[in-house]
């Protein structure tokens, strides 16, 4: 099965998931995210601030699609674009940062690895940007409250390291140093993988949540937490 991971822009944005489309989560501060909520305009709010973002400093998402269908996708801008960075309790990200915000993979293409493709990608292109290193906001316990986080265990399966913990909420970093050799040493073992990839026949149950899903929030599932996504 042929895959590819390709720039999210502004032609692409509709091939996210329609609640990813029109989530807000990070994008905007709580206040203001309950606001577009309110009103209707959390998509308006997901297309202006990726049109923002795009402008004011470049590529900030990745899709990948396998088959010609979209399979997963992630997001990642500087700490300052990020609104919802500054109420996390493990704050503030490290000024030479870039902060990886969501991945999401869609639960029928879980455990395929398409988070590590995922991943790698991100690397990539921060290391050809000469961005030091990438932070990220880890759920320790990913589906019982936001899908928006990415689940700390898959973090530290690709290389990155708790630099402040916490029972819910640890700040995880990746050395862009450290990224390089850990993307020479996946990159092979991602090309076997995909070139043998098969498409499992039925979806992934839904993941119980402990809340009700509110307006624009994301609900798709992660695979267990066992490092792969």
């Amino acid at each position: 099965m042929s895959w590819h991971v390709a720039a999210l822009n502004l032609d692409n944005l509709g091939d996210l998931p329609k609640r990813c489309r029109n989530c807000v989560y990070w994008e905007l501060s709580p206040q203001l995210a309950e606001q577009a909520e309110g009103y209707g305009t959390t998509d308006l709010e997901k297309e202006a601030w990726l049109s923002e973002v795009l402008l004011e400093w470049g590529s900030c998402g990745r899709v990948v699609y396998v088959g010609g269908a979209p399979a997963g996708y992630v997001l990642f801008a500087p700490p300052a674009s990020v609104p919802r960075a500054t109420e996390m309790p493990t704050g503030p990200v490290s000024a030479d940062a870039v902060l990886l915000t969501t991945m999401q993979v869609a639960p029928e293409f879980s455990g395929e690895g398409l988070g590590r493709a995922l991943a790698q990608a991100v690397v990539k292109d921060l290391t050809r940007r000469g961005v030091k290193a990438v932070e990220a906001f880890g759920d320790a316990r990913p589906g019982t409250e936001s899908d928006c986080v990415v689940p700390a265990d898959f973090l530290r399966s690709v290389g990155f390291k708790t630099v402040r913990p916490h029972h819910r909420w640890p700040r995880l970093r990746m050395e862009l140093r450290s990224g390089l050799e850990w993307k020479s040493d996946v990159e092979a073992a991602l090309e076997q993988l995909f070139n043998t990839v098969t498409i499992p026949m039925q979806s992934a149950a839904p993941r119980p949540t402990a809340t009700p899903a509110r307006a624009g929030s994301c609900r798709l599932s992660f695979a267990p937490p066992t490092g792969t996504i």
